[in-house]
């Protein structure tokens, strides 16, 4: 049997009826145009995204997380929207106490229970992204070690006001090169899809802890 080869030739073109036509060059590759500027014609257009782990997850809550959780956890969570949906691609942490050190929470001891990182979609049910984060090291570590400045004792370390003051670490968690996630961690709209750091200790003392989530909303 002689085996016959059929060659279709295609042309693509941008829909307006224009003479715009898409060309491949001798070594088979596409030529394209980088512009200096998105794409003025997209359907949808997204909104840059912030808001505040809250005790309601809603952008008016609590966002204070010095709370006491080892009895009863303290979920701190920032929900899916009922209008669009979410992609949360980074996450800004704050940690300010006086004496804060790697090896410690603040300026606490290293947490017996620690701060447990998860998401909830309906699908997977709650999945748990960290089950424990027990010291600033573990942050800054869950953070893949950004954003990177000091030395020494200092490393990571942010002094406000010097001297005896308050001394802060400010991972900040990208979802992108942590997880590989390229828009980051979805909420679906009109979903209980939430994203949730759960205190399991008692955090007083410290001067300051908050997490700022930031992404894009659709």
């Amino acid at each position: 049997m002689t085996e016959v080869t059929y060659v279709l030739k295609t042309v693509i073109t941008d829909g307006y009826g224009s003479d715009n036509k898409a060309k491949v060059n001798g070594e088979g590759e596409l030529t394209v145009v980088v512009h200096p500027h998105p794409p003025k014609d997209e359907a949808e257009t997204p909104l840059p995204f912030r808001q505040y782990f809250t005790a309601d997850g809603s952008s008016s809550g609590s966002n204070d997380m010095v709370v006491d959780g080892s009895s009863t956890p303290q979920r701190f969570y920032i929900a899916a929207s009922q209008d669009f949906d979410i992609y949360i691609k980074s996450m800004s942490v704050r940690i300010s106490d006086a004496g804060a050190t790697l090896d410690k929470f603040g300026a606490l001891t290293a947490l017996s229970n620690g701060l447990e990182f998860s998401w909830f979609n309906k699908d997977e049910g709650e999945y748990i992204l960290h089950d424990g984060i027990k010291t600033n090291l573990e942050f800054v570590r869950l953070a893949g070690g950004q954003p990177s400045f000091g030395t020494g004792a200092d490393a990571f370390k942010a002094d406000l006001q010097g001297g005896g003051s308050d001394d802060s670490y400010l991972p900040i968690l990208n979802m992108t090169d942590v997880f590989g996630m390229p828009w980051g961690i979805r909420l679906r709209k009109g979903s209980s899809d939430k994203v949730s750091f759960v205190v399991k200790d008692a955090l007083a003392g410290i001067s300051v802890f908050n997490i700022i989530g930031y992404g894009l909303g659709f």
